[in-house]
């Protein structure tokens, strides 16, 4: 039920595991050359824009559990800038049974968390709580999830809303 009662950082992962189903589902169809059409708005690309995502998932997951954060060339979701939707399609799958666990067992959301960013023009050390962090994988999902529906309508595609009310909210018809 969406009316908040057992409002957690993993509950809110498994509406945007819902909504991400239903946004691959649009893309899946898409030819290569759909794929990674270029936009003026965007990481340019649906196939950038999508990547984007998981890449930021996995980085956001890896600093909760405090892992060691690879350079960016060799990051695990940095390969599939370069393929086609189905590859990005498993290790996504595959990633979001790690995040789902990540959330789960995260039991201070006020612990501080510092780390150095894989990319920034100078050294940086940034610094937030388990709670920013997973609030910002989060919401970051739905930023790029929107600039992918904007270029799946370009092509003619009715990519529907997306919403929590939409897809969470229970209604019941009323009488006229």
């Amino acid at each position: 039920m969406g009316d908040g009662r057992g409002f957690t950082p993993a509950a809110i992962y498994e509406y945007l595991a819902e909504a991400r189903q239903k946004l691959l589902d649009w893309v899946r169809p898409l030819t290569l050359e759909q794929y990674t059409k270029e936009f003026p708005f965007g990481k340019k690309t649906i196939r950038d824009t999508l990547v984007e995502i998981p890449f930021a998932e996995w980085s956001y997951g890896t600093r909760l559990v405090g892992e060691f954060m690879p350079p960016r060339d060799q990051h695990p979701f940095v390969k599939f800038y370069q393929t086609d939707f189905a590859p990005l399609e498993g290790a996504w799958r595959e990633l979001a049974q790690r995040t789902r666990s990540v959330l789960r067992e995260e039991r201070d959301w006020s612990r501080a968390v510092e780390w150095r960013p894989i990319v920034a023009e100078r050294p940086t050390l940034m610094r937030s709580t388990a709670g920013g962090i997973a609030t910002q994988m989060l919401v970051h999902e739905v930023h790029h999830r929107a600039q992918v529906m904007a270029m799946l309508r370009q092509f003619g595609i009715p990519a529907q809303n997306l919403d929590y009310s939409v897809l969470k909210f229970e209604r019941t018809e009323l009488p006229a």
